[in-house]
């Protein structure tokens, strides 16, 4: 199901992350969240990946502002991408007797076996950002629509590069998703452009310091490389320090992935071409009110399982109107 991103209230993005396994408060009244009935609070467990990624940050500060905004206690704690950990928090969701779990799973295969941990307890899950790679487990998969958003910065891309020259491509963690279907969408696109070579592609973990690093030795390897296509901003971001170390960030192109605040100043400031803003404020927000739905009722009230929402181009022209983090202003 695609959205168009609208005017989101990022409720509580300032809020202070607690990077916690542990319940928050008195949680003994909280039930399993599964059988439909109409009881309400008891503790929401929120797992994100690493909050010292402003877009993780923002994930669990709206969905914990949301989710008590609708009455129920709220927990955050990080798995910093890591099946183990990940595995320990969702157990500790379970003795803590969640009544839903919002995680943004840590690997596409390998957190699978979380999500079925969940499930057999009776917990609902709902995922947002990432997917896994099995249906039927969660009750909702809420995500970017990460091939619409490559596809358009990649088409702003090559307006900013040209349609000849060499690049190189930045490239997520592969055990998530995304990063193959962002990086399908750049090649859908560039393809088109035989005058283009890509020269290298470097696994950067959407890391900035794994980016400036990959960053240094592309220019060591190619210092003619006049783009560089990013599969978010982290790594983006790392690509431009190492370009202006090298004085060359007037000559190559970087573009990004996310719309973090960073990255949004470096639109403003010339640095970067432009970002893709994710919406994750938008569906952080939406996967708590589901959760209340199925908590409430049984269902999520979404038609689907897989819910995508549409990211928006942010280039010098809108920069101004994203007001909040991962927010667009109308």
């Amino acid at each position: 199901m695609n959205r168009k991103l609208a005017t989101v209230l990022a409720a509580g993005a300032g809020l202070t992350l607690v990077l916690s396994g542990c319940a928050s408060g008195d949680t003994s009244d909280a039930g399993s969240g599964a059988s439909g009935d109409a009881a309400e609070g008891g503790l929401i467990s929120i797992i994100v990946n690493d909050p010292s990624n402003p877009y993780w940050q923002t994930e669990g500060n709206v969905a914990e502002a949301e989710a008590k905004a609708l009455g129920y206690e709220a927990n955050v704690a990080a798995s910093k991408g890591d099946t183990n950990t990940e595995s320990n928090l969702i157990d500790t969701a379970i003795t803590n007797k969640s009544v839903a779990i919002i995680l943004d799973p840590a690997n596409a295969s390998g957190s699978v076996g979380a999500v079925k941990k969940a499930d057999a307890a009776g917990i609902p899950v709902i995922l947002v950002n990432a997917e896994i790679n099995e249906t039927g487990l969660a009750k909702a998969q809420l995500v970017s629509n990460n091939a619409q958003g490559a596809a358009l910065g990649a088409q702003q891309w090559v307006k900013d590069v040209g349609d000849s020259g060499s690049y190189a491509e930045l490239f997520g963690a592969p055990s998530d998703n995304n990063a193959q279907t962002r990086s399908n969408g750049y090649a859908t696109v560039i393809s088109q452009y035989p005058g283009l070579t890509e020269v290298a592609e470097q696994v950067a973990n959407w890391d900035r310091t794994q980016g400036h690093d990959k960053m240094q030795s592309i220019l060591q390897a190619n210092p003619d490389v006049t783009g560089v296509i990013s599969g978010n901003d982290e790594m983006a971001l790392g690509a431009i320090a190492a370009l202006k170390e090298a004085g060359k960030l007037e000559q190559v192109k970087v573009g990004g992935f996310d719309g973090s605040p960073d990255a949004i100043d470096a639109v403003k400031a010339g640095e970067l071409q432009y970002t893709v803003l994710q919406p994750v404020a938008t569906f952080a927000k939406e996967a708590v009110q589901q959760a209340d739905s199925y908590i409430r009722t049984g269902e999520t009230g979404a038609s689907e399982e897989k819910q995508a929402f549409d990211c928006v181009l942010i280039t010098k022209e809108n920069a101004d109107q994203v007001t909040e983090p991962f927010t667009l202003s109308e």
